[in-house]
Protein backbone atom coordinates (compact mmCIF):
# COMPACT_ATOMS: atom_id res chain seq x y z
CA UNK A 1 0.00 0.00 0.00
CA UNK A 2 2.49 2.00 0.44
CA UNK A 3 3.55 2.49 -3.39
CA UNK A 4 0.16 2.48 -4.84
CA UNK A 5 -1.69 4.97 -1.84
CA UNK A 6 1.22 6.78 -1.77
CA UNK A 7 1.97 6.15 1.52
CA UNK A 8 5.68 6.47 2.05
CA UNK A 9 6.24 10.50 2.65
CA UNK A 10 3.89 11.65 5.05
CA UNK A 11 1.52 14.39 3.01
CA UNK A 12 0.33 16.52 6.04
CA UNK A 13 2.08 17.88 9.29
CA UNK A 14 0.49 16.50 12.09
CA UNK A 15 -0.58 12.86 13.52
CA UNK A 16 -4.35 13.33 13.13
CA UNK A 17 -4.64 14.34 9.45
CA UNK A 18 -1.83 11.44 8.44
CA UNK A 19 -3.61 9.05 10.44
CA UNK A 20 -7.45 10.32 9.14
CA UNK A 21 -5.41 9.85 5.48
CA UNK A 22 -4.26 6.37 6.02
CA UNK A 23 -7.38 5.52 7.60
CA UNK A 24 -9.66 6.56 4.32
CA UNK A 25 -6.61 4.93 2.10
CA UNK A 26 -6.78 1.72 3.47
CA UNK A 27 -10.40 0.83 3.20
CA UNK A 28 -10.34 2.18 -0.62
CA UNK A 29 -7.13 -0.19 -1.68
CA UNK A 30 -9.25 -2.80 0.39
CA UNK A 31 -11.67 -2.62 -2.31
CA UNK A 32 -9.65 -2.31 -5.36
CA UNK A 33 -8.05 -5.36 -4.17
CA UNK A 34 -11.23 -7.49 -3.59
CA UNK A 35 -12.94 -6.02 -7.01
CA UNK A 36 -9.42 -7.79 -8.71
CA UNK A 37 -10.17 -11.08 -6.33
CA UNK A 38 -13.76 -11.83 -7.45
CA UNK A 39 -14.73 -13.76 -10.41
CA UNK A 40 -16.09 -11.54 -13.30
CA UNK A 41 -19.15 -13.15 -14.30
CA UNK A 42 -21.27 -12.10 -17.52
Amino acid sequence: MKTVGGGRKLRYCGVERNRFWMEMTTPSYNLVRLAKLTPMTA
